[in-house]
């Protein structure tokens, strides 16, 4: 491929200048802790470890899809809070392509000369969601309507008229794809994030911050020390097996799909190969951004979006899915997974190589980002390369970045 085909010519990650933390489930260890402020106390600390000046970043913005409180001040809240008071910028929701626009904000900003050094932080709780009444004077006895935003956005797309595993179910039916192929994809995620513990999880030391301590309400006491992901369940094909499907009639089950979550994940990236080395964390790896791609499906169709996404983004990037090293996915449901598989011609097993959020969790936000870092990391212990993220979002919709590695000698 030419160089000059790549959307973005010159942005940057430094390598290991990306952070998670672990993903709790729902009511877990973080759901007490406020998500945006919780993200800044991370972001100081991940600074402060990589040895990065906050005086250095010139850019920012804040990925969030659960409001929360005092979240109307979103980024300049964040920025304060992280020890980057200098610094101001948008606060971003593109549902669960959050993590990659948020990148291509970045991008943006970076290309444009508006800034050289860019922070791309993102964080959310789906525990303890807010409850929201919206006053309707005129409405019949001047009663109002209630959402529980976190629940009801999954349960109901007032474009489609359906939730979200509806989606996966129509999907399911049209392209054919079975509960034994759901369950055998999800065993083999299973398997892929086992094998990412080995060596007491050295993989996931690569960007994970931990551990994590959880203090109560006053800041003093230690409630909680958090090193792992929590949720993940242990799983079998005899035990997916015996679960009943969620809609009667349907093939997904609680096994087959992801679980909310918590959790914050952020992204350095930078406007020159000169500037990502100086930031690196190690040396002999450059990280370039190359290309984005975004897409819509027919109402009710979500998890087949995540093809035409990719392939934009391969097409802009102006390579095909056979020259990927690696690919990595943000899959609410499995269904996903093999309809990706199936429209790019992509080997599963090439696939999520550590695990991926059907097994560690979605906290909405963050759950791109981190698989992003995880792709980035694959791709330096395979000798570099091109790789592929991509993901589905709320309604019909998915985004996807295209990352390339090389390795210096």
């Amino acid at each position: 491929m030419m160089e000059g085909t790549m959307q973005f010519s010159d942005v940057w990650i430094p390598y290991g200048g990306y952070w998670s933390t672990p993903f709790c489930v729902w009511q877990g260890s973080l759901a007490s802790l406020p998500p945006i402020p919780f993200a800044a106390e991370i972001a100081r600390r991940a600074l402060a470890e990589r040895n990065i000046d906050p005086a250095g970043i010139d850019g920012l913005c804040l990925g969030t899809t659960v409001p929360s409180r005092h979240s109307f001040y979103g980024a300049p809240w964040f920025a304060g809070l992280a020890g980057l008071s200098h610094l101001t910028g948008p606060t971003i929701n593109q549902a669960c392509a959050t993590s990659v626009r948020c990148l291509v904000q970045a991008a943006q900003e970076l290309s444009s000369g508006s800034a050289t050094t860019y922070l791309a932080a993102t964080a959310d709780r789906t525990s303890n969601g807010p409850h929201i009444y919206y006053p309707t004077p005129g409405g019949v006895g001047g009663t109002g309507e209630a959402e529980n935003v976190v629940l009801d956005s999954f349960g109901h797309d007032p474009y489609a008229k359906n939730s979200m595993l509806e989606t996966a179910e129509n999907v399911a039916r049209s392209e054919g794809i079975t509960r034994a192929a759901q369950e055998e994809i999800t065993l083999l995620r299973c398997r892929q994030y086992q094998a990412a513990l080995a060596d007491d999880g050295a993989f996931l030391a690569r960007y994970l911050v931990r551990p994590v301590e959880v203090r109560d309400a006053r800041g003093k006491t230690v409630v909680a020390t958090v090193r792992d992901d929590e949720g993940v369940h242990p799983t079998t094909a005899e035990g997916l097996a015996a679960l009943k499907p969620v809609l009667a009639g349907g093939t997904v089950t609680f096994g087959t799909q992801t679980h909310p979550a918590d959790g914050n994940a952020a992204m350095l990236l930078v406007d020159s190969r000169e500037r990502a080395r100086a930031l690196s964390r190690g040396e002999g790896v450059d990280v370039r951004l190359v290309s984005y791609g975004q897409a819509r499906v027919a109402k009710g169709f979500m998890p087949m979006a995540v093809v035409p996404a990719a392939q934009l983004a391969l097409r802009r990037a102006g390579i095909g899915a056979g020259d990927l090293e690696s690919v990595t996915t943000h899959n609410p449901f499995a269904v996903n997974d093999v309809c990706l598989s199936r429209g790019l011609g992509i080997d599963p097993e090439q696939m999520n190589r550590h695990g991926c959020s059907l097994v560690w969790g979605h906290p909405q936000g963050p759950t791109g980002m981190r698989s992003i870092m995880e792709l980035v990391e694959d791709l330096v212990l395979r000798g570099g390369g091109y790789g592929l993220f991509t993901g589905c979002a709320a309604g019909d919709s998915a985004a996807a970045v295209v990352v390339k590695v090389e390795l210096r000698t």
